[in-house]
C-alpha cells in the first residue's frame, strides 16, 4: 500500500510555483508577485511565502530580490527541483511503510514469544506424551562438552535426529535458534522427535570428549 506523503505549506508552495515555471505559465525573466500577493493567493502567511521563495532560490530556480519580488530564472530547474521533490516524498512513503512494518513485526514477535513461551513451561506440552511429534527437555550439564559451541558446528540435527525448537536459558526462551546459538550450562533444549533422538540428544550433551 503506497502513503500519501503531505508535506508542508511552504513545500506545497514551492512545488506549485516550480511546476507553473516548468510548464511555462511563469515564463523565464517573469516577475512572481510580492509576497502579500502571494499569501492571499495561496491564503498562507508572507513568512510561509519566503520559505518557498527561499527553496526555489536555493536551487535557481527564481531568484529573490529585496523589496522588488522574485524572478524566475529557470524552466530547466525547476523541472529538476520537482523530480528530487518526488524523489524525497518516494523516500519518506518508504520510511513510513517500514516504520509501520516494524511496528507490525515487533508485536507479532512479541506475541510469539508469549505464545511459545507459554507452551515451553506447560508440562502437558513439552512432556513425552501421546503425539506423533512429542517433544522433550535435555539439559545441558555443567560438565557438558557442548558448552560454548554452535548447534551448527554439534550438527545436532545429523547427530540425533531431533530438531531443536527452543532453548530456555533461565526466565528467557529462545525462539528457533539458529546455527551460531551457542550453549550454556543449565540451558534446557527443547526439541522435537522420538523417545530414540530425545536418548540421543541426552547422550550427546552428556557424553565425555
Amino acid at each position: 500500500m503506497r502513503h500519501a506523503v503531505i508535506p508542508a505549506q511552504y513545500l506545497q508552495i514551492a512545488l506549485d510555483l516550480a511546476s507553473r515555471i516548468a510548464s511555462g505559465e511563469l515564463p523565464e525573466g517573469t516577475r512572481i508577485y510580492g509576497r502579500s500577493v502571494m499569501a492571499s493567493e495561496y491564503s498562507v502567511s508572507p513568512e510561509t511565502i519566503r520559505r518557498a521563495l527561499r527553496l526555489l532560490a536555493d536551487m535557481k530556480v527564481v531568484e529573490v530580490k529585496p523589496q522588488s519580488g522574485a524572478v524566475v530564472l529557470s524552466a530547466d530547474n525547476a523541472r529538476r527541483y520537482i523530480e528530487t521533490f518526488e524523489e524525497d516524498a518516494d523516500v519518506h512513503a518508504l520510511q513510513i511503510q517500514l516504520k509501520e512494518l516494524l511496528g507490525k513485526y515487533t508485536e507479532l514477535n512479541r506475541r510469539m514469544t508469549d505464545v511459545v513461551t507459554a507452551l515451553v513451561k506447560s508440562r502437558d506440552t513439552f512432556s513425552a506424551a501421546e503425539g506423533p511429534l512429542p517433544n522433550y527437555e535435555v539439559q545441558v550439564p555443567k560438565n557438558s562438552p557442548l558448552i560454548g559451541k554452535s548447534i551448527g558446528s554439534l550438527k545436532f540435527w545429523q547427530s540425533t535426529g531431533g530438531t531443536i525448537i527452543a532453548i530456555r536459558r533461565g526466565q528467557t526462551v529462545i525462539l528457533s535458534p539458529g546455527p551460531y546459538a551457542e550453549l550454556y550450562d543449565g540451558d534446557v533444549i527443547i526439541l522435537v522427535g522420538s523417545p530414540a533422538v530425545a536418548e540421543a540428544a541426552h547422550h550427546l550433551v552428556t557424553a565425555k570428549e
